[in-house]
């Protein structure tokens, strides 16, 4: 394990309180907190951020409750456990946490038009962008993940 600054939140303590207002703001619109950590979690998991991972999933789990769909985000296409909601919200998620290759196409954006608003594709858009953000800077400081009983 490889700890970068073990206590980021105490050195930068402004800049932290700032995204983790963003984070819990985010999560009290009408996209939910099983939405929102589902595509917290599938992001996490393109950028590789070991703690944000174990995090939103306990979240998912937490809010889903539903261990079949926690183990199947990673292959949310082949499995027919997700609601075309959530379908189109984990698309366009892939799809803005990889722009420098998919360059977020219209195709992607029009598939979230029957399922959100406009002002909730907006918020979902900013979830993502949050959580990017997030895994860059838990991720690239090392934050440690803690061992924790299932029910934690």
């Amino acid at each position: 394990m490889d700890t970068r600054i073990a206590n980021y939140p105490r050195v930068i303590p402004e800049l932290f309180q700032g995204l983790l207002a963003l984070s819990t703001r985010l999560k009290e619109t009408s996209l939910g907190k099983g939405l929102i950590a589902l595509v917290d979690l599938r992001v996490s998991q393109i950028n590789g951020c070991a703690y944000c991972v174990d995090m939103h999933g306990r979240e998912f789990l937490a809010a889903d409750g539903d261990l079949q769909r926690l183990n199947s985000v990673s292959t949310w296409r082949e499995v027919p456990f997700y609601s075309e909601r959530e379908r189109a919200a984990l698309q366009w998620a892939e799809s803005l946490t990889r722009m420098g290759e998919t360059h977020a196409p219209r195709e992607h954006f029009d598939a979230l038009q029957p399922h959100f608003s406009e002002r909730e594709i907006a918020e979902l858009t900013m979830a993502v962008a949050v959580i990017n953000a997030w895994n860059r800077v838990a991720g690239g400081l090392r934050s440690p993940v803690v061992r924790k009983s299932l029910a934690a």
